[in-house]
């Protein structure tokens, strides 16, 4: 998702001189093109996160469109007084781009880990929330919110995430992709979980007709396909690749309430606590249980139970 990120960013800069793209201290070789194309366009600010959101909220103020780039937890939780007060607070057009979502940098331990920050971005006012699934729906992310015009955050895996999508879907913030059919469940996920989703419905394939929805836009959320979903398929399961509390789950739960739906909703997310072991994305998913055989495991369980609204 980087990598197409980037090179997103360049196409974008290349029709819109307002673009400018703002760096923590991070990523020489694959920002190195994008520097040498715009010189005036590009900074790095050093490590000092608080500091970039604030010199971006000013230039969005005259007038510039900024993308800021760091590491997730750098990027949101380090500056979310900034990100609120600047940015949100004012309603100017910075792009917050976090990489590494999830577990992605899971050999750096739990101060890299990304498990909270759709939870904090979500809450804040004037904030839209996106959440692409592979490489292919990050660059077409970055052409819609370049036309947005308004405070948002882009949520990245990192470097080698899978292309799920074969030729470019229709993409519209707030208008999720339903990437496979079925009528028993909703499988309905956000970022880099596409690929598990898409594995455990195939592996519940000849016992339940599950539902592949990708909801990459979290806020806001895409409330005519949710209506669909309630009314064609038996249950929901959310699943991301964060904490279960304030994420996708809670946003969908959050809906239902305030629709007074009793519709059984189910989610996969991390447990409520810091992670104490280091190993590989792969390793810790499946420590959280959130590997496409547990995923699908749940899923079947489920669905041979009496499901509780």
């Amino acid at each position: 998702m980087r990598n197409a990120f980037i090179r997103s960013l360049t196409t974008l800069a290349e029709k819109d001189e307002s673009v400018v793209f703002l760096t923590a201290d991070l990523g020489y070789k694959i920002f190195d093109d994008f520097a040498a194309r715009f010189p005036g366009r590009f900074m790095n600010v050093g490590v000092a996160e608080s500091n970039m959101i604030g010199v971006a909220a000013g230039l969005a103020l005259a007038g510039f469109r900024p993308f800021v780039y760091s590491i997730v937890p750098f990027a949101t939780l380090r500056c979310l007084e900034q990100i609120r007060n600047d940015v949100c607070y004012n309603h100017v057009p910075v792009t917050i781009v976090g990489v590494g979502g999830g577990y992605s940098y899971g050999p750096n331990g739990p101060t890299h880990h990304a498990l909270e920050d759709i939870a904090a971005m979500r809450s804040l006012p004037n904030m839209t929330v996106v959440c692409p699934g592979d490489p292919v729906e990050t660059e077409l992310a970055v052409h819609a919110i370049g036309a947005l015009g308004e405070p948002a955050y882009l949520r990245l895996g990192r470097a080698g995430d899978p292309v799920v999508h074969q030729a470019p879907p229709y993409f519209e913030i707030g208008k999720a992709i339903t990437v496979r059919r079925g009528s028993d469940c909703t499988l309905m996920t956000t970022g880099g979980m596409l690929p598990v989703a898409l594995e455990a419905a195939a592996m519940l394939s000849k016992e339940i007709s599950c539902r592949v929805v990708n909801m990459h836009t979290v806020k806001p959320l895409d409330e005519v396909t949710l209506s669909e979903c309630c009314r064609e398929t038996e249950a929901i399961f959310t699943l991301e690749e964060h904490s279960r509390i304030g994420g996708l789950g809670s946003a969908v739960g959050e809906w239902l309430a305030d629709n007074n739906l009793q519709f059984p909703l189910h989610s996969f997310g991390t447990r409520d606590s810091f992670t104490h072991v280091s190993g590989s994305q792969e390793y810790l998913r499946d420590d959280q249980h959130l590997s496409a055989a547990h995923v699908a495991r749940r899923i079947s369980t489920q669905l041979t139970l009496p499901v509780a609204c």
